[in-house]
This record gives C-alpha cells, sequence and structure tokens, in this order.
C-alpha cells in the first residue's frame, strides 16, 4: 500500500510539482511585479484671482466662485492617468482643460505653455506649439470635459508615459468647449478661465 502511494504522489509532483528546483530543461514559473503605482489627489475651490490662493477664476460668470475642481493622478506601468472632476461651474457647456507648465498666478499667462512631454524644438514663450506632432493628446494632457444641468462634470485620459524631473504645475479651463488639432492652431482654446495649481507628484 505504502508503494501504491508513493507512487501517486510522484505522479502527482510530477505534474504539478512539489517544491525545489524544476527539472532540467523544465522552463521555472515567473510572476510578473508591476511597477508601484505613485498617486496624487488636490482639490481646489475656485475664488477671484485678487482672493485666491491655488484655484483662480478669471471669468466668473464661466468660472463661478466656490466651484470645485477634483484632480488625480495616477502613475504605474509606464502610463499616467489623469482625472478631473468638477462641480457647480456653468450649467451645460464645455471647457478645454489642460495641464500646464507653471503654477496659476493672477493673470492666466501665468500658467505658463502646455507641458509637453517631448517639447517641441520649434516653441518659444511668445509663440507656443501649435504643431499637431508634439501639440497633441498623447504628448499633452488634454481633459476636455462638458458639464451637466449642475455644472457637474468629469474628463480621464491616459498618456503613454510617466513624469521625470518636469512635471506639470497646474490645469487650465479654456473658454472653448474642445481643443483644436489642425496645424497652425492644434492644443488651442481660446482664453484661460480659470487655473488651478495642483501638483502632478
Amino acid at each position: 500500500m505504502r508503494i501504491g502511494i508513493g507512487i501517486v504522489v510522484a505522479a502527482l509532483c510530477a505534474a504539478v510539482g512539489c517544491g525545489g528546483e524544476s527539472e532540467p530543461g523544465r522552463p521555472q514559473q515567473t510572476t510578473r511585479v508591476s511597477e508601484p503605482e505613485v498617486g496624487t489627489r488636490q482639490i481646489g475651490i475656485l475664488a477671484p484671482a485678487e482672493a485666491a490662493d491655488t484655484a483662480f477664476t478669471y471669468d466668473t460668470a464661466a468660472a463661478p466662485p466656490g466651484a470645485e475642481l477634483e484632480l488625480e493622478v495616477v502613475e504605474a506601468d509606464g502610463m499616467t492617468t489623469v482625472r478631473l472632476s468638477t462641480e457647480l461651474l456653468q450649467p451645460n457647456r464645455g471647457y478645454a482643460v489642460h495641464a500646464h507648465t507653471e503654477p496659476c498666478g493672477r493673470n492666466g499667462a501665468d500658467a505658463g505653455p502646455h507641458f509637453q512631454h517631448e517639447v517641441d524644438p520649434a516653441a518659444t514663450p511668445d509663440r507656443p506649439s501649435v504643431d499637431p506632432a508634439y501639440a497633441n493628446p498623447r504628448n499633452e494632457i488634454w481633459l476636455d470635459l462638458t458639464t451637466d444641468g449642475q455644472g457637474n462634470g468629469s474628463a480621464e485620459t491616459t498618456v503613454p508615459f510617466v513624469f521625470d524631473d518636469r512635471v506639470p504645475s497646474s490645469i487650465v479651463l479654456h473658454e472653448q468647449p474642445t481643443t483644436a488639432t489642425e496645424h497652425g492652431r492644434a492644443g488651442s482654446a481660446g482664453a484661460r478661465l480659470a487655473c488651478f495649481t495642483a501638483p502632478f507628484r
């Protein structure tokens, strides 16, 4: 009987493995370990530019004081997912939203140009990138959203990169409902209505 049990156990070990080193020529099982997630979550409440700390409105009709912006950023496995949720913006309208290089200030221009993973070498401080090879939703962070009847909305994007020593410093809400993509206007979306200084890492 013991011999029979021993044969059965040996057969099971050969089929599923019973620990120890694998047999020569037999591949070892490996487990893929994902990169750890890096994430941030920031909330800002819009206030008039002269009274704001981190969340500024430059147009109190289109981006009312008291409106809430929540930004979540998650980096994992070579990609970055950015989610924006809003409450109490102007109802039933679209906003083109982008990540920018600088913190917000009392003037909308203080946020600088769009953050680009690969920076357009032809762009200058006076002439931001409008080349669709660089100004596009895979190289920049675009979060175009449309609000509901209460002014609430959300948008999400995933881009094929993570941040190194360069990270965006803010998000800007623009007056146009969507972002232009044609050559010579790519990335443009009109006046800056509001800005939220929100560290992405």
